[in-house]
């Protein structure tokens, strides 16, 4: 018997074990339906659901194994049978990211910053002739 955490990240499904824990405590994970504790024992045979925003990968479990093992030896242990429509789900959120960000938010596009060049020129600079910032006269 292994924990789930432990497998998924053997697995390496997640970077760190740390972060499965957390998926599973979050309700990222579940088995058959049900969310699962980071405890839970898993078996072989069982389908493994995991939420990535925006997709859900699924997992049938092979093998069971505690300790991380290269990524060649994976699919000894796991079988990805995550359905072909989450893939495509994830395809366009990459292609409509930058269409569907918020306002103000993450780094400036090209025309964006085209504008806070054209705003922040100095083009006021010489302009200062026109001011009398002192009258010499006042000086009596």
């Amino acid at each position: 018997m292994v924990r789930i955490d432990k497998w998924l990240w053997a697995t390496r499904i997640f970077k760190t074990r740390t972060i499965a824990t957390e998926a599973c405590k979050k309700g990222r994970v579940t088995i058959n339906g049900v969310a699962v504790k980071p405890s839970r024992p898993l078996q072989v045979g069982e389908v493994v659901n995991v939420r990535k925003p925006p997709i859900t990968y699924t997992f049938r479990v092979l093998g069971l194994i505690e300790n991380r093992v290269g990524a060649k030896l994976v699919p000894e242990y796991l079988e990805n049978i995550t359905p072909k429509s989450q893939y495509d789900l994830l395809e366009m959120s990459r292609i409509s990211g930058f269409i569907n960000r918020q306002k103000g938010l993450g780094r400036p596009t090209k025309k964006e910053g085209r504008a806070l060049a054209e705003f922040t020129e100095a083009c006021y600079v010489d302009d200062y002739d026109d001011f009398d910032l002192y009258d010499e006269d006042d000086d009596e």
